[in-house]
């Protein structure tokens, strides 16, 4: 009987219990989520559109009233980008453990920078955080349609110029040689035009062209490093700003960027040599840049903006003008939106009009590319017809 009570005892189970046969410790459906979550944000970037949705949600759901820890949850679990989401979860973690939001945010250089910090941070001052967002929100939004509609109209000149090279490059590599044996066999003089093809057939299959391809790449390299750097930049800019048609869309663009970022922080609240301060590393221009230091350093001892504006080439007399009205009236924010508004509208237009030029220069150029290889080979063949007649 106490026998059978002794081998009746159960042996205690383990704290926490065996973990399943065939479920390694440690990993679960969770835990390889987690994993998969985590090797996509780091290979993902956050486009200027999902910080368009996150700023427009975050403004409207705090500006209704709910609180800011469960407008970040809210957030974070249904952004879709997976590197936006563990920052805002980062940006939560940090806003419950008693830290402010611009400070939060600003431990994520890479998706908030300065100009986003230093709006959200006049926002939390003045308490009009709701407000504030809203702008943000509007801006990033006016910035990208900006964006993407100088973009889209760059797109097409460089897949035609890129369409047109691998097509010419094809022909010389491939059609010209099969061509080639022909007029050999044909045997005869061949046109120069055709003798100039196929000398360049034999110089693109040759070690040649490696060399080529690799002192191309390398000048592309060391001119990269070289554009890095504060006078590259500076120099590369001011050249792109000479450059015939484009120079004054890159202009008009740098003069919309300008308005619409100094307007939005003034009218947000951020102090004025703040604001220059802002402007000057988010410029996107280095010429730019260096005009408004220039601008800084006048406010700063006490002058005007529209002053060492008036001095730059950069800035046309008209937005001089209204900027110069806008200090004497007071209401400097809302002429920078103004002159933000027409420089966005002059910039599609000015779009529109140059893709509407390019279409059929670069339809014509592909054509002359194609058409010129074409007549090279055919050529010898239109010789050896009128020899025959």
């Amino acid at each position: 009987m106490e026998s059978a009570k002794k081998g009746s005892k159960r042996t205690p189970a383990k704290k926490g219990g065996a973990p399943a046969k065939g479920t390694p410790k440690g990993k679960g459906a969770a835990g390889v989520k987690q994993k998969k979550g985590d090797l996509l944000a780091r290979f993902e970037k956050v486009k200027l559109k999902d910080m368009v949705v996150f700023s427009r949600q975050f403004s409207a759901m705090v500006g209704s009233g709910v609180a800011m820890l469960r407008t970040l949850t809210i957030i974070s679990e249904q952004c879709e980008n997976e590197k936006l989401r563990a920052i805002i979860t980062d940006v939560k973690n940090q806003v419950e453990g008693g830290s402010n939001l611009s400070a939060a945010m600003a431990r994520h250089p890479e998706v908030f920078d300065r100009l986003y910090i230093s709006m959200v941070k006049a926002g939390e001052t003045g308490g009009i955080l709701d407000e504030v967002m809203k702008r943000v929100s509007e801006f990033l939004e006016s910035r990208a349609r900006l964006t993407d509609k100088v973009k889209s109209a760059m797109a097409y000149p460089v897949v035609a110029m890129f369409v047109a090279v691998v097509v010419f490059w094809a022909m010389l590599t491939f059609i010209l040689p099969v061509f080639q044996n022909i007029f050999e066999g044909m045997g005869g003089e061949l046109p120069e035009f055709t003798r100039f093809l196929i000398m360049l057939s034999e110089l693109m299959r040759s070690w040649w062209m490696v060399l080529f391809v690799a002192v191309v790449v390398s000048g592309t390299y060391f001119f990269k490093q070289w554009v890095k750097t504060p006078m590259g930049r500076y120099q590369v800019d001011g050249m792109m700003l000479r450059v015939p048609v484009f120079g004054d869309v890159i202009r008009k663009v740098a003069v919309a960027r300008f308005t619409r970022t100094f307007g939005t922080l003034i009218h947000s609240g951020v102090p004025m040599l703040s604001s220059l301060e802002v402007v000057r590393e988010t410029a996107g221009n280095a010429v730019l840049s260096a005009g408004v230091d220039e601008i800084h350093k006048e406010v700063r001892q006490g002058g005007s903006i529209s002053k060492p504006m008036s001095k730059n080439p950069l800035f046309p007399p008209m937005v001089v003008q209204m900027i110069a009205v806008g200090e004497e009236t007071g209401k400097l924010d809302d002429m920078l939106e103004k002159v933000a508004d027409f420089y966005d509208n002059e910039v599609e237009n000015s779009v529109e009009a140059l893709t509407s030029v390019l279409e059929p220069i670069l339809v014509i150029g592909v054509g002359g590319i194609v058409g010129s290889v074409v007549v090279g080979m055919y050529l010898p063949i239109f010789t050896i017809i009128n020899q025959l007649k």
